[in-house]
């Protein structure tokens, strides 16, 4: 320090010391601090992506558009043709697909939001209460995703036709109410986000179990929960192997009812990729109209601090 600086005024030297700070901290932001920027090869690639993930769906368009004769020709179509509406009618006749959309929104919903609620509880408790043997039910219920479920199939038809469910929508409900995957899931989540500080100075107010699960651990769990939810969505709306077997095409899923446009001598493949694109039209909805909260919650869930 010179003797000039010994005799400025306490605030130039507040002044100076301020710029000084922000040089530092600017020198250290230079290198880990440093915003990056995507270049164009970056875009090129998000492109070819995002092509290649659009690219069945514009197909079950442009060939749901066309007729079975048009379709069987070589080279196939590349663009969109004139008959789409017709055979949209076509399959949703045929399908009986007003009744299976709405018995898929009814199963795929209440099993949405029975998973998402029963897996949250059970990953905090998994996550955050003390109890015995805990790492073994823990380690239990991880090992139940190693089954595959197809080993479940006799057993769990053979208990459905005792109760007089064959044919009837809880056969399809009651046997995902809650996954291991979401057990575990949550309770990967909770065991970062959710500080054991918050529950214990909820416990410290007096709030009991009930009042630290909905005010504490709800909100904490958000995102993940948006993540789960969308998940099991998509599961339970494209599940078809377990309801082929317990419904029939009186009382289907759109699953079950998609699968009678391919009997017949000679199937209409126009018309079965019109019911393929009914079918996948309700999942584009809901992401259109929750995408935007679901990506929101992830990111708020991302931020520290």
């Amino acid at each position: 320090m010179t003797v000039s600086e010994l005799s400025l005024p306490p605030a130039q030297v507040a002044v100076r010391d301020a710029r000084r700070a922000r040089g530092s901290r600017r020198g250290r932001m230079t290198g880990a601090g440093k915003q990056l920027h995507a270049g164009p090869l970056t875009y090129v690639v998000l492109v070819v992506f995002a092509l290649a993930s659009l690219a069945p769906l514009v197909w079950t368009a442009v060939a749901a558009s066309r007729t079975d004769r048009r379709l069987a020709q070589t080279p196939p179509p590349l663009w969109f043709g004139g008959n789409l509406f017709k055979n949209l009618q076509a399959a949703w006749e045929q399908a009986g697909l007003g009744t299976a959309m709405l018995n898929s929104v009814i199963v795929a919903g209440t099993i949405t939001v029975s998973t998402v609620v029963f897996s949250t509880l059970a990953g905090f408790a998994f996550a955050k209460l003390r109890f015995r043997f805990s790492a073994l039910l823990l380690l239990l219920t991880i090992g139940t995703m190693m089954v595959p479920p197809q080993l479940a199939v006799v057993p769990l038809y053979l208990w459905i036709a005792d109760l007089g469910w064959s044919n009837q929508l809880q056969t399809v409900i009651l046997p995902s109410l809650v996954t291991a995957f979401g057990t575990f899931f949550m309770r990967q989540y909770l065991l970062q986000a959710l500080p054991s500080e918050l529950i214990e100075a909820a416990r410290v107010d007096g709030a009991s179990s009930l009042r630290v699960v909905w005010h504490v651990v709800f909100p904490a769990a958000r995102p993940a929960m948006a993540v789960l939810g969308l998940l099991t969505f998509v599961f339970a709306w494209n599940d078809f192997l377990w309801p082929i077997i317990a419904l029939n095409q009186q009382n289907p899923t759109v699953q079950v009812a998609l699968n009678s446009l391919g009997t017949g001598y000679v199937p209409d493949q126009a018309v079965i990729m019109a019911g393929a694109l009914l079918g996948t039209l309700p999942l584009l909805i809901a992401f259109l109209l929750f995408g935007k909260q679901i990506v929101g919650g992830i990111m708020q869930g991302a931020v520290k601090g």
